[in-house]
């Protein structure tokens, strides 16, 4: 398929503005640079019944979470979401709208979690605080009007990736009790070496950006082929949590996001995996201005719902 017309229209925008990239910019200004690109792209801000921002006890200090109610009486299922941004960048404002949105439209709590960054906060940071976040909302999860018995994790890009690990710690430690995973364009094998790695290496996500994203959350090479990772390189996916699984068709990681749909079919998970043609990456979190980015979250959504009323 060819480029979706609002998609290359948006990347030759971003190609006209001036000043680095994020690979040349330090991670503080990186941040700052990418922030307002989010909020631009994300449209305008939907209302919420309710919106809390907390912190809760983390393996190295607090970690700050951010509570989304839907209007009515609980309890409500929770979504547990843990945004994207390569591990480096992104923080609860820059997915504020991609929560507000599955909030209203799944009928559900969303719990964002504040994760440790990287560099500053190297490979398993991330995971420890998105571990035991979900496993605090789950025991916690009655105090803010959800159901312990109905919850799922969800993320995009590197969010994706550590709902895949969550998903896996949970299964083997045995909690908490995780019903679904919605993994949109998720990261899920370091080793940058699909066919989709070496085709699409500048459509928004360039190969350059993905290799020093991955080289900022990673100690060493060495963890590349850990599965807290790279989930797709798990000793056994049976097990895990049913999936959706989104993907872009002109994105670096569609392919090992689709590759990881067919080792949990394998294993035995329910899994659907959408591809969305002509659409690039990160455009859930872009509704603003690619409409394929409204579908795909009213699919996540709709998906969500059908989980929870099971």
């Amino acid at each position: 398929m060819p480029l979706d017309p609002q998609a290359a229209a948006l990347i030759k925008q971003m190609a006209l503005a001036p000043g680095p990239k994020i690979e040349e910019l330090p991670p503080e200004a990186a941040r700052r640079l990418t922030s307002a690109t989010f909020k631009m792209l994300a449209g305008d801000t939907e209302e919420v019944a309710r919106v809390e921002d907390r912190k809760i006890p983390g393996p190295a200090g607090q970690i700050p979470i951010r509570i989304y109610s839907p209007a009515g009486a609980g309890p409500f299922p929770l979504l547990v979401f843990y945004h994207g941004g390569g591990w480096v960048i992104g923080d609860l404002d820059t997915h504020d709208n991609a929560c507000r949105s599955l909030t209203n439209r799944a009928g559900c709590v969303t719990l964002a979690v504040d994760y440790r960054l990287a560099p500053e906060n190297k490979f398993p940071a991330a995971v420890e605080d998105c571990y035991q976040a979900t496993a605090w909302a789950a025991e916690h999860a009655r105090e803010f009007g959800a159901d312990p018995g109905r919850i799922a994790v969800g993320g995009d890009s590197a969010g994706g990736n550590l709902a895949a690990v969550v998903s896996l710690l949970a299964r083997d430690r045995r909690r908490p009790a995780i019903k679904f995973q919605l993994l949109i364009y998720p990261a899920t094998d370091g080793a940058l070496n699909t066919n989709s790695h070496k085709t699409f290496t500048d459509y928004f996500l360039t190969d350059k950006a993905v290799k020093h994203l991955w080289g900022s959350y990673l100690r060493d090479d060495a963890d590349r082929t850990d599965p807290l990772a790279s989930p797709a390189l798990a000793k056994s996916h049976k097990g895990l949590p049913p999936a959706l699984i989104i993907t872009a068709e002109f994105d670096p990681l569609r392919d090992e996001g689709e590759a990881y749909g067919e080792k949990l079919r394998a294993a035995g998970v329910p899994v659907s995996v959408t591809r969305y043609d002509g659409m690039i990456h990160g455009f859930f979190t872009m509704p603003g201005v690619l409409d394929q980015g409204k579908r795909a979250v009213d699919e996540a959504a709709l998906a969500l719902r059908k989980v929870f009323s099971q």
